[in-house]
């Protein structure tokens, strides 16, 4: 990996120990419960926490590290590059999607749990016909004499039963403007014991083609009661938190398809050294040789301007086009540079053998949450055209 010209010295030693932490703790159990589609360890979540990975985004005061997002996608792209999920679980904690939900009085009571790895999120915002559009959410909450109560369902929510809340928006006005549709959404704390489903919430596991190591719901909500301090934040206004938080959440995508790609560029490297064809070791074939140094190019392009979002976001810039285009980048680049290594390993690629059918697969995915590549074009485009 380059030094970027962006990382001082405390950067490089945080991206330096997460990487060590990854190849020591993180890698060995991804080849080993990956293919067997197991769930993330519970000590491997422990170690996370001892390291202070759920805690890097919350500020000091509340026990967290109070880092910016530039360190949390350091650490992230490092996690991702052992295991995408792993690199994912992470932003169950840190805080950023609820931070300004959340009172202070509240902040004091739940991030020192976040920050011990002790009160962690599966988010529930797709439904079965919402996905980009989250605006158009239709599960319904509705207020009752004493709270809340919950209809609809919810499509998507990884880690539904790991977690040990459920983050659901549900509309709260069911006469919104049809040109504001974004209005009338509010935020609910669904607290469950981990392991399990809330209370009178009905669930099935979505089967999925990669991104192991948890288990991913759809939702059923039938009448399901809630308390009225389930609400967090201003009724009705839950997706200006979430519409905040973007530019962060892309970011952060960014850093998981780019430590996917690393992975396989490592391991393809690797194996074209000690693979020999023909009386020599593969890496001497000049088409080889050619394909890894564009692999790495591409990396690097993509790294560089995820560095340079993550500076924007740090400094209080607006960069939403920019922050896309580092999605849109990094997400096309990994399918594009993990489909590469899986080809230099051959036959052996396609095997369950090697991690490089992991990083491949996984990386399909980044190509479609947090904003499909579709949405992301339309971003960048209506910035620099209108819409």
């Amino acid at each position: 990996m380059a030094h970027s010209g962006l990382l001082n010295e405390e950067h490089i030693m945080i991206r330096d120990i997460a990487r060590e932490f990854t190849l020591n703790e993180v890698l060995p159990v991804a080849n080993k419960l990956d293919p067997e589609q197991g769930d993330i360890p519970i000590d491997l979540r422990k170690k996370l926490a001892d390291m202070g990975y759920f805690g890097i985004r919350i500020p000091e005061e509340y026990g967290g590290s109070g880092l910016g997002c530039l360190e949390y996608c350091l650490i992230t792209e490092q996690l991702s590059r052992g295991w995408m999920s792993v690199a994912s679980i992470i932003a169950r904690g840190n805080g950023t999607l609820v931070m300004d939900l959340l009172t202070d009085e509240q902040k004091e009571k739940v991030f020192p749990r976040v920050v011990a790895g002790d009160y962690l999120a599966a988010a529930s915002l797709s439904e079965p016909d919402t996905g980009s559009d989250l605006a158009s959410i239709s599960c319904r909450a509705e207020r009752t004499s004493d709270g809340w109560q919950i209809t609809g369902n919810k499509y998507w929510c990884t880690f539904a039963d790991g977690a040990d809340y459920i983050l659901l928006f549900a509309r709260t006005d069911a006469e919104s403007n049809p040109n504001k549709r974004h209005q009338g959404i509010s935020a609910f704390i669904i607290d469950k014991p981990r392991g399990e489903l809330p209370e009178g919430v009905q669930g099935s596991i979505i089967p999925k083609i990669g991104y192991f190591g948890w288990k991913t719901w759809e939702l059923f909500f039938d009448q399901v009661k809630l308390g009225a301090g389930t609400l967090i934040g201003e009724e009705g206004k839950a997706f200006y938190a979430l519409a905040k938080g973007l530019d962060e959440a892309r970011a952060h995508t960014a850093a998981r398809s780019i430590g996917l790609a690393q992975g396989a560029l490592e391991d393809a490297m690797k194996y074209a050294q000690e693979r020999t064809q023909f009386g020599k070791a593969i890496a001497r074939f000049q088409d080889l040789r050619f394909k890894i140094a564009r692999m790495a190019t591409d990396i690097e392009a993509a790294r560089q301007l995820l560095y340079y979002v993550c500076t924007c976001i740090d400094e209080g810039r607006r960069c939403d086009k920019e922050a896309s285009m580092a999605k849109y980048y990094a997400s096309e680049m990994a399918e594009r540079v993990t489909s590469d290594a899986l080809q230099i390993l051959g036959g052996a690629g396609y095997t369950k053998l090697h991690a490089v059918e992991r990083y491949w697969r996984d990386a399909r995915l980044t190509k479609i949450f947090e904003g499909t590549s579709e949405i992301q074009l339309r971003i960048i485009s209506d910035n620099m055209l209108g819409r």
